[in-house]
């Protein structure tokens, strides 16, 4: 494929989500902020595990502007328990009503796989279903996202939960990504699903390289007519490449944010709000 033919286009048009009742356009990008429910995630600053620090967390993302709440009881770091069903689901039910509670109108995106987790955050009010599987580690999460009608981010990953780290290079990754999306938002549109977000799943079975090409490339995905979902914030692709941490890879986290929107990235997943605001803000 001749990359230099595709356009690039900062803001698509016509990118729009129904999102508990409300219509959030995605014509321009909106963040994302992170709040893990998790006493292990890779970034310990992104850790909340009781209600004082959960509240705070997600009030300060809504005054920096986030436009959606992120929240995950299931840590995806590489070699992370894997928890048991019982124990996502305890602690995602108490916060889901706390922040509901304190800010009624907030919309709020649910990180997980598992179809059982997925509805009880949605009798609680959870208004979205983020998916690091795509409907493969529990294909009952996709008939409850139908059933509830709600968007859902479909993620490119690893077929298997214990291979979700596991990096074996591609010979045409992009190819593959797309036969990827293909299928899935056909086998989605089939069930009813529409409102679809598409996230490369930058750092899930992917070498350094691969990632750094996705991204460079990130402008291709406009093919599939929908909302590019971009998760890079503090990941290992930037501070292993900057021989630094986590804590440290804030300013590297914007300036490939930065590069993110040039390409037409809808959403951005971040553990920074303030930060990815501004970004849009400038090419605004």
């Amino acid at each position: 494929m001749d990359i230099s033919s595709v356009e690039v286009t900062h803001f698509p048009k016509n990118r729009q989500v129904l999102l508990k009742d409300k219509l959030v356009d995605l014509s321009k990008p909106i963040v994302m902020g992170i709040v893990n429910l998790t006493p292990d995630s890779f970034f310990e600053d992104s850790r909340a595990t009781n209600e004082k620090k959960i509240l705070s967390r997600v009030e300060q993302f809504l005054q920096e502007g986030a436009a959606c709440i992120d929240i995950g009881a299931f840590s995806t770091r590489p070699g992370a328990e894997i928890i048991s069903e019982e124990e996502e689901i305890k602690r995602i039910s108490k916060p889901i009503q706390w922040i509901l509670k304190e800010f009624p109108s907030t919309l709020i995106s649910l990180d997980t796989f598992r179809g059982n987790v997925a509805k009880i955050g949605l009798d609680l009010g959870v208004g979205c279903i983020n998916d690091i599987s795509g409907g493969e580690y529990d294909p009952t999460i996709l008939k409850v996202v139908a059933d509830f009608k709600v968007p859902y981010i479909l993620m490119h990953s690893n077929e298997k939960l214990a291979a979700m780290h596991t990096i074996e290079e591609k010979t045409n990754l992009f190819q593959e990504m797309m036969v990827y999306f293909s299928k899935k938002i056909k086998g989605l549109n089939e069930l009813g699903v529409h409102d679809i977000i598409i996230d490369p799943g930058f750092g899930f079975g992917k070498t350094e390289a691969e990632n750094y090409f996705l991204l460079h490339n990130l402008n291709l995905f406009h093919v599939l007519e929908r909302p590019i979902l971009v998760g890079i914030s503090r990941k290992s692709m930037l501070y292993k490449k900057l021989n630094t941490t986590p804590e440290q890879a804030l300013n590297g986290t914007t300036v490939l944010n930065t590069l993110a929107i040039q390409k037409g990235a809808s959403i951005l997943r971040v553990h920074d709000v303030k930060e990815a605001v501004e970004i849009i803000r400038l090419f605004a």
